[in-house]
Parts: C-alpha cells; sequence; structure tokens
C-alpha cells in the first residue's frame, strides 16, 4: 500500500490520504489567526468515532467569538471579529475553558462516513450525515456541566476529513446539496433550542430581531412551523429574502417607536440574538407573563435592565446554549418532511475562510454563509 494512504483497512479507511487541507486556527486574534495548511495530518476515528468526508461546513458566530476571544469577561464590545486588546486567557471561550491551540473550527458538517472506529457499526459507512455539535457524557447525557462543542473543545469541520463520536452524526435522507445541508445544524439547533426552552406554541406571538441572520432566519421558520406568529425585525434591503422564510410580519430592524409600529400586536415571545443598545425596548413591548429568550449578544452584551420592567410584568427570562439531546434529532426529521428550508447566502472554498467570515461578519448577507473543501 502506498505511503500516502491511511493503513488501517478494516473499518472502510482504504482510499484515506494520509495529509489533507485545512484550516487551523493558531491562536486567539483575528483573521491572521488562520493558517492554510495543505499536509495537515488525516485524523483517524478512536473508538466510538467515525471518520466524515467533508462536503460542506457552515460558518456561525462561536467560531468567530472563539477566535477573536469575545466570550472573555474582560470583553465588552459587540461581536466585531476583531482582536480584542484584551482578553482573560482562562475564559475565552463559549464555556469559560481555554481552548488548546492549534484547532480546526467548524461546526456545521455535511459529509459522507468514509470510516469506523473500534465498537461502530461499519454499516455505518456511507451514510450521508450532518453533525449534532454538543459533545456530551455518553454516562450522562443531559448533564450541562459535561458538554463541549464540536469544532471547539475537539477539532471540526474546516478541513476535508474530521472525526466526530458516532452518536453525534445523524444520518440525513434529503435532495439538498451539502452547502444547503450545512446551513442547519449550529442556527437551526440554536434556534430551535430556544423556541423549546421558552416553551413556544400556537398561541403565541413571537418578535424576531435580527431576522436576516442564520439562527434569526431559523427562528422564523421553526416558531411558524410551531403554528405561532412571527414578526421579523430586518433591516429593509433584507425585507425581501426575510418574506421568504414566511414571517407575517416584517417590520424596520429598529424602529424608534416600536410600541407604535407594532400597533395592535401582543408579543408574548422575544426570542433574540442581537442585544445592545435596542434591548430595553424588546423588554418593554412584552406582554404581562411574557417571555424572553437569548442565545447571542451580536449587537453588544451590555444592556440596560430595568428590573421593574422584569418584576411587575411578571416576566420570564431564559438562556439558551445546552441544547436538549432531542433537538438535532428533531431537526433533521423536519428537514426530510420539508418543514424548514436551508437560506444559503453564499458558498466559499474553504481555503477562503478568512475571506468567508469577513464576509459572515459584514452581516451584508441574509441567512447562512458555507465553506467547501
Amino acid at each position: 500500500m502506498s505511503d500516502s494512504l491511511v493503513a488501517d483497512t478494516r473499518n472502510g479507511a482504504a482510499d484515506i490520504p494520509a495529509t489533507m487541507k485545512a484550516m487551523v486556527l493558531m491562536g486567539h486574534g483575528g483573521l491572521d489567526q488562520y493558517h492554510w495548511k495543505e499536509d495537515w495530518p488525516t485524523p483517524t476515528a478512536a473508538p466510538g468515532e467515525v471518520l466524515v468526508k467533508v462536503g460542506a461546513c457552515g460558518l456561525n458566530n462561536t467560531d468567530v467569538n472563539t477566535r477573536s476571544g469575545w466570550y472573555s469577561k474582560a470583553v465588552d464590545e459587540a461581536t466585531t471579529g476583531g482582536a480584542f486588546d484584551e482578553v482573560n486567557e482562562e475564559d475565552p471561550t463559549w464555556g469559560g475553558r481555554p481552548l488548546t491551540f492549534p484547532r480546526i473550527q467548524g461546526a456545521d458538517v455535511c459529509g459522507v462516513i468514509v470510516a469506523v472506529g473500534d465498537g461502530v457499526d461499519p454499516a455505518r459507512i456511507g451514510e450521508r450525515v450532518i453533525t449534532d455539535n454538543w459533545l456530551r457524557d455518553p454516562e450522562d447525557p443531559t448533564n450541562m456541566d459535561k458538554t463541549g462543542y464540536y469544532g471547539s473543545e475537539c477539532d471540526g469541520g474546516y478541513a476535508e476529513y474530521t472525526t466526530i463520536p458516532a452518536t453525534n452524526v445523524i444520518a440525513v435522507k434529503s435532495d439538498l446539496s451539502d452547502a444547503e445541508l450545512a446551513t442547519f445544524s449550529c442556527s437551526y439547533s440554536t434556534a430551535e433550542g430556544m423556541l423549546t426552552r421558552a416553551n413556544v406554541c400556537a398561541k403565541d406571538t413571537v418578535l424576531v430581531p435580527g431576522a436576516s441572520g442564520g439562527v434569526g432566519g431559523a427562528l422564523v421558520q421553526l416558531a411558524k412551523r410551531r403554528g405561532a406568529r412571527v414578526i421579523a425585525l430586518a433591516s429593509e434591503a433584507k425585507h425581501d429574502d426575510v418574506a421568504k422564510l414566511g414571517p407575517d410580519r416584517i417590520l424596520p430592524r429598529g424602529p424608534e417607536d416600536l410600541r407604535a409600529a407594532l400597533g395592535d400586536e401582543k408579543i408574548t415571545v422575544v426570542a433574540d440574538v442581537v442585544g445592545g443598545d435596542y434591548w430595553p425596548k424588546l423588554i418593554d413591548i412584552l406582554e404581562r407573563g411574557g417571555r424572553y429568550t437569548c442565545s447571542g449578544a451580536i449587537a453588544g452584551p451590555m444592556v440596560d435592565f430595568d428590573l421593574r420592567t422584569f418584576y411587575l410584568r411578571d416576566l420570564t427570562f431564559t438562556g439558551s446554549t445546552v441544547i436538549d439531546p432531542v433537538v438535532t434529532e428533531n431537526l433533521v426529521k423536519y428537514i426530510e418532511a420539508g418543514e424548514i428550508k436551508p437560506a444559503l447566502a453564499a458558498t466559499y472554498p474553504l481555503a477562503e475562510l478568512r475571506e468567508a467570515q469577513a464576509a459572515f461578519i459584514e452581516k451584508a448577507h441574509t441567512g447562512n454563509i458555507v465553506v467547501m473543501p
């Protein structure tokens, strides 16, 4: 056998090269911390893992925030994607644990299983899959303190090949392209997790700030799937694209008088990944007994909070990061049933990840951006 091929042929690895192309993050900082490698060692599936040949990998805010160190408590700025002057090295990631480098990021993989580790059924070779990105303790899968994130605590999908626990890849039967399927894993699971935690149902009217983004667009579709009335906020240049997602109404991104813009609408849920200076207006329009659910702060994490509004209006606030294990499994069912659709904004070659992430940070797009090896 050629030295350029992986030697283990027992579990389907006969034609896998020993090295691969990958975009490797070498440390916290700006986009220059991404280094393109054409001879990076191809990973081998450990026991309980599978090796996936990556067809496409979507971009997400977690990668930007982790790379820049934005999660650190030393940072109070909006998510700009640039390097910050001061970052606490002990808490620069989503979970507050230091990240080890070099690291291959990228969580939203669509690809094909090409090899399996010991303990995994070889019949899974050939499955087309998407990823469930939450790495869980198999003995205690609902324990949030025992979770990690694919592409953060371990290498992810910004490469030609990636390994992942077999339990974290779900077979999908769909006519959608790899790029389209790569839009779902992070954005849509985040959105569904938020709606699940807020107990959104057909009786609700849901306000979605930032509806043109990946999570925002997913929130629109998934809230509609639950039968809720949905009002989207987005810049007027993006209204035509947002309309394709099916909201009942679309308003400008940040009306000065939000109550007047809403008219007679009674908002029972705000599903927010934006935050920033506009945040108090979102809380002020919630009906008594309303719910606010949050999984991001792309306009800034620091907000003005009037506790009187919170307790006098009997509001419920829920943060949403670690999702229930069933969420991604349900998403695959929705995809296969045609109940949700992708919002693919653009594709880039993996070698142009820096340019793709710059476009992602600029937020001029509607939907999700994907890179392809």
